[in-house]
């Protein structure tokens, strides 16, 4: 299933993206600044590892930036994805070339010395990634261990990406964690009231991937809304790797009609900037 966007919110999103093009990328005041806090930067000059038969193409920061620059996005946190491996190379060379704007959140196996986390924490990371949906199969035991574990040494959250209908059993033990963000809205239809469940816990949600998820996109950014506008967080996906259709800057104008401007800008900015602490 492809995002229900009706008619109406197609044409309001077009005008609203042309609004934001024309603006340009200089001196930007906060509120028409967008964080991205889901991208991926993939650069074969450090290890990339097949995923389920899976090898992405190079996606560079020139590359991104060329992409992101003209909508606004000056802040974000790029994230490992499951061809990184426990890779940290990358993330060692990108974020100073990035700047104290820009963050990490990374993978990590379970025995990871604490000295790992804590080095990796003074260059900006902010958060362990679980990728369930992938192939990477932790205990949800296994998950909270770590998770607050690296909390505690590193103050990082923990963000899952899965099929949030399989959390189902897992809401009590995962609603005890400091904090947890879910990847691409939780995936599917199915598991919107697991998203429910997790939002009145705490949880952060990325507003993400509207090309691979299997669910009515508005419906959930109202519902999840409706719930607790600050759990809310966009980003690109970029590159989009294995989805259905990359990310189109019509989805920001999507998120922007959806919400209307108060909650928008909460999705766009504050609640990942509150979350990521970066520093701008």
């Amino acid at each position: 299933m492809t995002p229900n966007i009706d008619r109406r919110r197609l044409l309001l999103g077009a005008g609203a993206f042309a609004g934001l093009t024309m603006a340009g990328c200089a001196t930007r005041t906060q509120t028409s600044q967008i964080f991205d806090a889901h991208c991926h930067i993939i650069d074969k000059r450090y290890p990339i590892v097949a995923n389920q038969g899976y090898t992405p193409p190079s996606f560079t920061l020139e590359e991104y930036r060329q992409q992101t620059i003209p909508l606004g996005i000056t802040s974000g946190a790029i994230v490992s994805g499951s061809f990184h491996g426990y890779d940290q190379s990358y993330l060692r060379a990108l974020l100073p070339q990035m700047g104290p704007r820009w963050v990490g959140i990374t993978q990590v196996p379970q025995d990871v010395p604490d000295a790992e986390i804590a080095s990796l924490a003074s260059i900006g990371v902010r958060g362990l990634r679980f990728n369930i949906y992938r192939g990477r199969i932790d205990s949800v035991d296994d998950i909270v261990s770590l998770a607050t574990r690296a909390h505690a040494v590193g103050k990082w959250h923990a963000e899952i990406y899965a099929d949030s209908a399989a959390l189902k059993p897992h809401v009590a033990k995962l609603s005890k964690l400091p904090q947890i963000v879910i990847d691409h809205m939780g995936m599917t239809e199915e598991g919107l009231p697991v998203i429910l469940d997790l939002v009145d816990a705490g949880a952060k949600i990325k507003v993400t991937g509207f090309g691979r998820v299997s669910m009515n996109v508005p419906k959930a950014l109202e519902l999840i809304a409706a719930r607790n506008s600050n759990a809310l967080m966009f980003g690109t996906d970029l590159p989009s790797t294995r989805a259905k259709r990359p990310f189109e800057a019509e989805d920001i104008a999507l998120i922007r009609n959806v919400l209307g401007p108060i909650n928008a800008q909460k999705t766009l900015w504050n609640n990942a900037v509150g979350l990521y602490r970066p520093v701008v």
